[in-house]
Formats: structure tokens, sequence, C-alpha cells
């Protein structure tokens, strides 16, 4: 929640007395967009904001940050030149700026400096979603915290977010995405995190960030935005050597975290329990503590010793640790279904990387029946998209009993599986996704287990969406 008189002080740089107009939230869409909030028009690739500002107001918007003009029949309080002696018009009605996104952006960075809480920032190339969701759900024990929605973790969601404090927040946990260099940084100007969580390295973005290193360089922007110890706090993961080597570009308190019982907070005695969650014991310290956690699959240890890290920097009890690790409300994007037949579908179409794709191969290693693999192709992989295929199908050769690819990247894929090994008879490949379908309604049975795995813009949800309609 904030003002009318936030806005126009982030955008002055002076304090302003003129209003006391208060609105709930701000939005990018204007399908979101709910009573008292405020819509912020930009232009896009596919289409402009500036052309829904009417919706906006229809569903309740009080006010519109826009850049350039739209209904002329709409009042404006334009502030490129100043606020002056302009009259604050009647609700609803467009506040005219230079640029949409930087008028966000200021507003957000006012709004945080307003504000007396802590803040988690979470970046990595696998891992921050769940990560974000465990971390809060730890937090929230002890404190009234807020975290991202969705996917709401660059340039504009991020500041949207920030928007939705409140004075009764007490932390904030932040997912932060990367896509170029400065990005991080960017946000960390905004959100002002004093803990750093970095989660890995991979090659998800390559194809627009460049190398490995460049990734690295652009996830260590969080750590080096860090305030010094004691008030700053760097969570690393010490089994990935790039993130290792972040502890260098710091000053803040590093905790180390990993399977090695060298790391400030590591793990052992790690048992699966299939679908039904995962029991390790967490060391740290002379401190032990084993407990069972609803994540599944070994992978999902470092997302709880991330969060168990959270909790060590920011004073938590064990106890208080232990139960949002246990009682955790949050879950992986994969969600199993269960068909009339008997089979059981593991949809993870959400997104795909070689690291997510081998970990969720991994996780269907651990489960008892035949396990077949529906696997897409891997987008935004650079140079590294013939390595993260090959690696994927290498993987699926020595697991899976079926391995049906789908798309014209996931032929790497098959190439891979076959030449490490896997029968042509036990694969298929297909370009149409009814072909996928096809395939499944006729062969599926009782005790299958099915991964459904692949790049989002493949939409291979549609894929279980159709086999839950026939089964």
């Amino acid at each position: 929640m904030f003002t009318l008189a936030d806005i126009l002080e982030s955008l002055s740089g002076n304090p302003s007395d003129k209003t006391s107009m208060i609105f709930t939230e701000a939005v990018a869409d204007s399908r979101q967009a709910i009573p008292a909030s405020l819509f912020v028009a930009m232009p896009g690739e596919r289409s402009d904001g500036h052309d829904f500002v009417g919706p906006a107001f229809l569903k309740g918007a009080r006010a519109a940050l826009i850049e350039h003009e739209v209904d002329a029949t709409i009042p404006v309080l334009d502030l490129r030149s100043g606020l002056d002696h302009q009259a604050i018009p009647e609700a609803p009605f467009c506040i005219r700026v230079d640029d949409s996104l930087k008028a966000l952006q200021g507003l957000a960075k006012h709004r945080r400096s307003k504000l007396n809480l802590r803040v988690i920032g979470i970046t990595g190339s696998v891992g921050k979603s769940t990560t974000k969701e465990l971390v809060a759900d730890v937090m929230s024990q002890r404190y009234h915290t807020l975290k991202n929605l969705g996917n709401l973790n660059n340039e504009i969601g991020l500041p949207l977010t920030m928007l939705r404090l409140g004075k009764g927040h007490e932390c904030a946990v932040l997912e932060m995405g990367f896509y170029h260099p400065g990005e991080i940084a960017d946000l960390c100007s905004i959100a002002k995190p004093q803990v750093g969580i970095v989660t890995n390295v991979g090659t998800v973005h390559a194809e627009r960030a460049g190398s490995q290193e460049t990734i690295a360089m652009g996830k260590a922007e969080l750590v080096q935005a860090l305030p010094a110890s004691p008030e700053g706090t760097a969570i690393l993961n010490f089994d990935d050597p790039r993130v290792k080597a972040m502890a260098e570009k710091t000053s803040a308190t590093v905790i180390s975290y990993g399977m090695d019982p060298t790391c400030d907070l590591w793990a052992d005695n790690i048992e699966s329990l299939g679908l039904s969650g995962i029991r390790l014991t967490l060391h740290y310290n002379d401190k032990a503590l084993t407990l069972r956690a609803p994540l599944i699959g070994h992978h999902s240890v470092h997302t709880i010793l991330r969060a168990a890290a959270a909790g060590i920097a920011e004073g938590l009890s064990w106890g208080e640790i232990q139960k949002g690790l246990t009682q955790a409300s949050s879950q992986l994007r994969l969600v199993a279904v269960h068909t009339r037949q008997g089979a059981l579908l593991l949809d993870d179409s959400y997104n795909a990387s070689p690291e997510s794709m081998l970990a969720a191969l991994n996780l269907l290693n651990e489960l008892n029946g035949r396990k077949i693999g529906v696997l897409g192709g891997m987008f935004e992989l650079g140079q590294y998209e013939k390595q993260g295929h090959d690696l994927v199908g290498a993987r699926a050769a020595g697991i899976l009993d079926r391995l049906i690819t789908y798309g014209t990247q996931a032929r790497m894929i098959a190439e891979s599986a076959r030449e490490a090994g896997m029968p042509a008879s036990a694969m298929s490949h297909y370009d149409a996704m009814e072909q996928v379908v096809d395939e499944l309604r006729n062969t599926l049975h009782e005790g299958d287990v099915v991964l459904i795995k692949g790049s989002h813009g493949l939409r291979m949800d549609h894929i279980v969406a159709a086999l839950e309609e026939v089964e």
C-alpha cells in the first residue's frame, strides 16, 4: 500500500502533502487491476499498455502511470516538468511521466526506503522459485513475510512486488531473475537486500547472457550488493565451484551450505521417501536436526539447506526452522496426476534446463514402476545447447524404460540416448503433440510412471490435459 504523496515524492525528490490518496497495489496488466490500484502502462513487444488504461479503470484502478497520450477525455496530471500549481484530478486519472518503468522502479525504491524490514534476495540458474517459497515458509514462523507472486522477479515484477509491502511487513523474500549483466545489481538497488542466497550457476539464459562465466558474474551482483558483515549475509552453495568463488566477492558474512562436512551447514543421512517427501539430518556448528520434509527428490536437499540457512542468518530457533520446513506450504512445480488406468503422470512441464532435467530424471529413478520420459527441447542454452541436450539424453538412457522425445531440439536428446546404448525399440520421436498423446493413450498401463518435461514454450502441459480428458 502506498499513497499519491509517495508517487509525487519519488518523482520529484521533494516531500508532498498535497494528497492522502491511497493505492492498494500496482499492476502492469489491466486484467489484474483491482479497486484503488495503480495501473502502470508500458510499451511492450506485442502490445502497448497504454491501450488498456480504460479497461484498467473499469476494473477499479484509481490512476495510471503513462508516458504518452491516451484517451483525451481522461484527466492527466503531468509530472514531466514538476507538479507546480497543478490541481489533483478526481480519480480515475493519468499521471504523465517520461518513462513509466523508471517511474515504477523509483516509486518502489522510495517505498523500500520508508520501511524497516529485512529483505532476502534469491538468485541462481535453477531452484529460485522453490527456494523462495520454502524460505518464506520458514521466515513466516516468526515474521510477517511477503514474497514474489509467481515469477514476478524481473525489472517490472520485483518493483510491483515491493509496492505490495505494508507497514506490517517485517520480511520480504524476493526471487531475482537474471537475463543480462547489471540486471541483478539494478534489482538490488531497489530491494536493498541484507541477505543474499545463490542456488547455482547453470546454462539457463546462456543464449542471451553468454558463457557460464558471464552468468556467474551476473549472479554475483547479489552478494556484491549486500551490506558488510555483520549486517549482511551471503548464503552460498559450496557444492557449486562458481558459487563458492563468490565468497571472495562479498564483504558480508558467508554461510556456506552443501553436502560436505566442511560447510557451515551440511546434510547427511538422506533418505528419499518418493512422492511422500524426504528425510535427512542437518548439521550446523555442534547442532544436528533430523527431520522429514514434504519436498521430493534428492535435489531438494539443497533447497532445504538454503531455507534453513536463511533462518539461521535471521536468528530463528531450530524449532522455528524445523516447523517451517516440515509444514511447508510450498512444493515443486511438479504435479503428480493419477490416471484411471493406474499410471502416474509427473507434470514438470513449467520449464526446463539441463540441471532441472537431470534432477527430474533422478527423481524418476527413485520411484517404482515402468519409467517413461516424455522430454522436449530446452531453449536459450546458447553455446551449451548440444552439450545440455547430450547430458540429458545420456542420463535418460540409464534410467528410462521408454523415451519419447518431442520437438526439433529434442532430437539431440534422442540421439545422445541412442549413443549411450538405449535401443531404438525403446524410443519414439514426434514433432506433433497429438502423436505423443496418441502413443501414451495406447500404451500406458497400471504402475507406469511418466515424466513430462520441456521448455515452457512447448506447452507440454497440454499433453497432461489431453490425457486427463480421456482417462
